[in-house]
């Protein structure tokens, strides 16, 4: 019987804490690129990638824990579909930051391009907002915190767009080393996609806020 009474009590002992484990990760893995695209230690910069590498694999061990408790929950805090989502995009987020750090790594990259770097600095104050809003899920006390921090990511992925179009017209302009442009281009792509993948979780976290607001 306590079984079944389980079953049917909301998880949120078990879903907000794992969602704000993911927005934590999250940020910090933004941090932790900024801190590798700001240096120009080539050892210094071997080293934090590999902390990058584990805060992916970090990324999807919580992820496989939400959609674990999906699994096993019938009752949660709000819409499964939601939940399953959030968790995803979270996690893109992470995987896209992961991206370019490897990318950068496996392609010897000497200089990092301010471009980038800005890029990485946008991504920190996106990932920043998710973390806020995502701790804000647990009561829905203060809405206005994650209304105003979707507005700021959605503003932030608009600035990063404009970088890395500026940046790309820039490459084929004044690069001359067709394979240095590739390599350049490719971790522009990359780093943006994250900042895309930033807009998507805040698109969920709208919808969050519609229907439990």
């Amino acid at each position: 019987m306590n079984n079944i009474f389980k079953f049917f009590t909301p998880q949120d002992k078990k879903f907000h804490p794992l969602f704000e484990q993911a927005g934590s990760n999250a940020l910090t893995i933004a941090e932790t690129l900024l801190e590798m695209v700001s240096t120009a230690d080539a050892e210094k910069r071997k080293a934090i990638f590999k902390e990058i590498e584990r805060l992916e694999h970090v990324g999807d061990d919580i992820t496989h824990s939400i959609f674990l408790e999906l699994s096993r929950n019938f009752i949660t805090p709000f819409d499964r579909e939601d939940i399953h989502q959030l968790a995803t995009a979270v996690d893109d987020v992470a995987d896209y930051i992961y991206g370019t750090a490897n990318r950068i790594q496996m392609y010897n990259m000497n200089n990092i391009s301010e471009p980038v770097v800005k890029i990485a600095e946008l991504l920190v104050e996106m990932c920043t907002d998710i973390d806020k809003a995502i701790k804000e899920l647990r009561s829905f006390k203060n809405i206005r915190v994650i209304a105003d921090a979707c507005i700021r990511i959605n503003s932030g992925e608009n600035q990063a767009d404009y970088v890395f179009t500026l940046a790309v017209a820039r490459l084929f302009e004044y690069e001359t080393n067709a394979i240095e442009l590739i390599k350049q281009k490719e971790v522009l792509q990359t780093i943006e996609k994250a900042t895309d993948k930033c807009e998507d979780v805040a698109n969920v976290l709208e919808t969050i806020l519609v229907k439990n607001a």
